[in-house]
């Protein structure tokens, strides 16, 4: 598709590796697990969010990571926010969430979609966490201190390179016995390394939904044995198949931190 349609369609992602901005279209509501911190604005109307059983209406929503839910939209589209939790200190993120979800949830909404009026104006590749903080937030979120080791596993799994490593790889790429990695990356990031991975290996997906792509191949160059645990992940994380977010994502324009993640798929 035409570069100059993506960018007047009105949907478009901000991507980084400590962040992500999207404004576009939802899709069918079905349950999905997001490994981030996700804050929802809406851009019409309210939103409708089922979790735990529990479902509530707002303009407005923030989900922990790897938090089961589903959410609908009033609008055919919304704008979605993530944060990777291992790259923000967890009392400062608890804080600003905490903020959220009460008193300054309608400020967030408004500063979301005034966020989103001003990235449609600069469409600009090269941001920074802290510019990307600043838009969304009103504030930089402190960056979180981890091990020096894990903070380079974690790089090497955001990487779409990385995405087929396995543990003994990464703790060889670090000194590491696969044992203690494992041991010190939970402790460290708070969640298992394989779920950690597997969470990395389905975002990496996000660089690429607006290409004319061979799913299949795409599948394989991320590292998934087959179409089958690709389609399963995707679906999990996402809650759509991988056909439904490239079909929805076709006028998307995306506009990133850095150079795009090295790519050798066919197309």
């Amino acid at each position: 598709m035409n570069e100059g349609r993506r960018r007047d369609s009105g949907r478009l992602m901000l991507i980084s590796p400590q962040r992500v901005f999207y404004a576009g279209l939802l899709g069918r509501p079905r349950q999905r697990i997001s490994g981030g911190f996700n804050f929802y604005a809406s851009l019409q109307g309210s939103l409708t969010i089922v979790q735990a059983g529990s479902e509530r209406s707002s303009a407005f929503a923030v989900l922990p990571p790897y938090t089961a839910h589903t959410i609908a939209s009033d609008f055919p589209s919304v704008i979605c926010v993530v944060v990777e939790p291992e790259t923000v200190e967890p009392l400062a993120m608890e804080r600003l969430v905490a903020r959220i979800v009460g008193s300054d949830g309608p400020a967030f909404a408004a500063r979301a979609c005034a966020a989103y009026d001003d990235l449609r104006r600069q469409q600009r590749d090269e941001f920074t966490t802290a510019e990307f903080d600043r838009l969304m937030f009103g504030e930089v979120v402190p960056e979180r201190r981890i091990d020096h080791r894990i903070r380079r596993v974690a790089a090497l799994l955001n990487d779409f390179s990385g995405s087929k490593m396995s543990a003994a790889d990464c703790a060889a790429a670090v000194n590491l016995s696969r044992s203690r990695l494992l041991h010190l990356f939970k402790d460290e990031i708070g969640v298992p390394f394989r779920e950690f991975r597997a969470w990395k290996r389905a975002r990496t997906l996000l660089h690429f939904v607006n290409e004319n792509l061979n799913l299949a191949h795409l599948a394989q160059d991320m590292g998934y044995p087959d179409s089958t645990h690709f389609s399963h992940s995707i679906r999990r994380f996402y809650g759509l198949q991988p056909r439904a977010i490239f079909s929805g994502s076709r006028d998307l324009a995306i506009y990133r931190s850095r150079a795009a993640p090295g790519l050798a798929v066919s197309h």
